[in-house]
């Protein structure tokens, strides 16, 4: 693990917080921090390095409360009407807008504008914002990418230095790559995630790719009734039907396995869709697989787009009374040292462009390869009700993959669950 901070550096970082923060804030005090989820590297980071760091250098007192993402949005609730919310809300990017929206924590556009060095953060920053203010800024990031092994590549008669460019190139690899017995696949030529909150993401990155958008500029109005939402709808169905299938996973919650248990890993799979921060964790159970990541791909036509962006982040509670202390904690993660190695324990990707130099990153030049794709990250719309609107679309969309509606019918009915959500806020 990286040394977080020398002592010249630490207190370099939190007088540049002083300065972006509004004047008229509170002395330092206790600051309550809650953030999601319960992992453990996460958590001995956290807890035994960086919370002391800021202690020491601000003064401040802080709690730091760990909460498993099942039980965050109904804690975080229950703790708004009791009025025991924390200072300082850590959760995922989708949950802002409906926050921002009743006004439950505060706009830190005018902390943000005063931050020093924001263009390296330039790739992260705008997944945090609502109508054009930040309200969350970003802790990690995300983006889906193609692993693929080499081996496999090479024993399909395909060069695994030069990778597919468009998603037409990707499925042609896809066929020449998947083996069959019969009718029946044994080996996935290409794989992508489809549990419920999957589809809708792998989805995401095959419109955005195909030049389509989920919503209006505007966030008011569904726009799933474009050449571009079918056509990308019925290339992700026709990775599952007819003579021609290349994936055999349609509905598997392989996405949330353990590395070990991935198709790309066991060889079950020879491309698959996955968060790029996780080739690390899949060459080391997979050494002998060679595997590589594969930059973003797009359709004939159109530049490559991929699901992703901020993954989760840290929010500040309108009500606290610590909000200046609550800000320079949030500066304090996001500082170059701090953030990469809270990156590195997750085995997620910084939010920075400058990580791309650090050891990290540069171990590894598949990682290299994630940084240097990120400025391609595609965000689901952050925009009230998006939560509900992804489930919705999501069942549309599964029935779709599994032939149970024609394609355009699926959208004709997503459209209409979107537009009532957006109408009527259920």
């Amino acid at each position: 693990m990286r040394t977080l901070f020398t002592a010249g550096l630490l207190a370099l970082v939190l007088t540049a917080c002083s300065s972006a923060a509004p004047s008229g804030g509170q002395p330092p005090g206790k600051l309550t921090v809650w953030f999601p989820g319960n992992s453990e590297a996460e958590m001995k980071l956290v807890k035994e390095s960086i919370v002391p760091a800021f202690e020491k250098a601000s003064g401040a007192d802080v709690e730091v409360t760990y909460v498993d993402w099942a039980e965050l949005s109904p804690k975080l609730n229950a703790a708004f009407a009791a009025g025991t919310a924390p200072d300082v809300i850590g959760h995922g990017v989708a949950a802002t807008a409906d926050l921002a929206a009743n006004d439950r924590i505060e706009d830190l556009t005018p902390y943000v504008a005063k931050l020093e060095g924001r263009a390296d953060l330039a790739a992260a920053l705008p997944g945090g914002q609502v109508g054009g203010k930040q309200y969350i800024v970003p802790l990690i990031m995300t983006l889906r990418m193609i692993v693929y092994s080499g081996a496999d590549f090479k024993a399909a008669g395909l060069d695994p230095e030069v990778p597919p460019e468009t998603w037409q190139d990707v499925r042609a690899a896809a066929e020449k790559l998947t083996e069959r017995e019969g009718d029946k696949i044994v080996k996935a030529g290409l794989v992508l995630p489809s549990n419920p909150i999957g589809i809708q993401q792998s989805y995401g990155t095959l419109l955005w790719s195909n030049g389509g958008e989920f919503l209006s500029p505007d966030g008011k109005k569904a726009t799933l009734d474009t050449p571009q939402a079918l056509a990308s709808l019925e290339f992700f169905a026709g990775l599952y039907q007819g003579a021609s299938a290349v994936d055999n996973t349609l509905g598997a919650t392989w996405a949330n396995s353990p590395p070990a248990e991935q198709p790309i890993v066991t060889g079950a799979a020879a491309m698959q869709l996955s968060n790029a921060g996780d080739i690390v964790k899949y060459q080391a159970a997979a050494p002998d697989r060679d595997l590589r990541l594969m930059p973003p791909p797009g359709f004939h036509g159109h530049g490559p787009r991929a699901f992703g962006g901020p993954a989760n982040g840290l929010m500040i509670n309108k009500d606290s009374r610590q909000k200046d202390t609550a800000w320079q904690f949030i500066a304090h993660m996001m500082g170059a040292d701090t953030s990469l190695s809270y990156a590195e324990a997750l085995g997620a990707l910084p939010v920075r462009a400058s990580s791309v130099d650090s050891p990290y990153i540069g171990q590894n030049a598949e990682l290299r390869k994630a940084v240097e794709a990120l400025p391609v990250n595609h965000a689901n719309p952050n925009v009230p009700g998006w939560v509900r609107m992804r489930d919705a679309m999501g069942k549309s969309l599964e029935m779709a993959l599994h032939g149970k509606l024609p394609a355009a019918e699926a959208l004709k009915r997503a459209t209409a669950d979107v537009d009532k959500i957006i109408a009527t806020g259920s």
